[in-house]
């Protein structure tokens, strides 16, 4: 099998009723869950991850409010509109409050994303808590120069003011911070979203590490930091294409039951 064939990825086909399009998307979701807990940035069963349908309904596809990510399948996943209204709950758990504000917030306002990805692991936290915010000292870091926002952290709320600030401070950047709280992280696909993600978290784990050595750090230059950045931005980057059929593969292995 080559390296980016996925024929033996996708076991199953789409159920009576259901497009092949939307059924593909749930494979990629639920697989996008399964690696979160691979590699360690859940919370238990809060956080999430949306994916938008494609078609004009304006739906998208998010976890069952109660499972936890390694127990997510493709069939499982909960369709809401952008109202909040349950469109389909095969298991009948529902969906977390915070979860519809955060993402359809985004889903509103960026028609250009198709995944939405909400994090609280230890690293990304305490980057967002930092006044600093991320800093340009690693090449994983430097990705995301001047391409971070930054959200004001003002209490728990599942209001339609909340989400206008969402929209509003995330903009057109594809990765946003939330103050005290965690991370946001937009992707074109949800193979993009989940490359950008785990890549924020390696560099907020690596800021975290290196300011607490007491060493005096080597800072690199702006202009270094944007070539990198712009190096990412590519469309002549052929890595970002090859890591999620990599991953697939690591979920197929691991987590063969994802995409029943």
């Amino acid at each position: 099998m080559k390296s980016d064939d996925l024929s033996s990825i996708a076991i199953t086909t789409a159920p009576a009723g259901m497009s092949e399009v939307e059924w593909q998307l749930r494979v990629d979701l639920a697989a996008c869950y399964r690696l979160f807990h691979h590699f360690r940035m859940t919370d238990l069963i809060y956080n999430h991850i949306s994916a938008r349908v494609p078609g004009p309904d304006q739906h998208f596809l998010i976890n069952p409010y109660g499972l936890m990510y390694e127990e997510v399948t493709a069939s499982s996943l909960v369709k809401v509109d952008v109202q909040g209204k349950v469109i389909h709950d095969p298991l009948g758990m529902g969906v977390n409050p915070g979860g519809f504000t955060i993402h359809s917030a985004v889903h509103m306002a960026r028609h250009d994303v198709q995944c939405v990805m909400h994090t609280h692991t230890a690293a990304t936290i305490a980057v967002a808590t930092m006044e600093c915010g991320l800093l340009g000292l690693t090449q994983h870091a430097m990705r995301f120069m001047d391409r971070i926002a930054y959200h004001r952290y003002d209490g728990i709320f599942f209001t339609d003011e909340e989400r206008q600030r969402l929209k509003q401070g995330l903009g057109d950047k594809m990765v946003m911070l939330l103050r005290n709280h965690g991370t946001l992280v937009c992707g074109r696909s949800v193979g993009e979203a989940f490359d950008t993600m785990y890549y924020l978290e390696r560099a907020c784990q690596s800021q975290v590490t290196l300011m607490s050595c007491g060493q005096a750090l080597v800072h690199p230059s702006p202009e270094a930091a944007q070539q990198v950045a712009l190096a990412f931005e590519s469309p002549k980057r052929q890595g970002g294409d090859k890591t999620w059929p990599a991953m697939l593969r690591l979920v197929q292995r691991e987590y063969p039951d994802y995409c029943r």
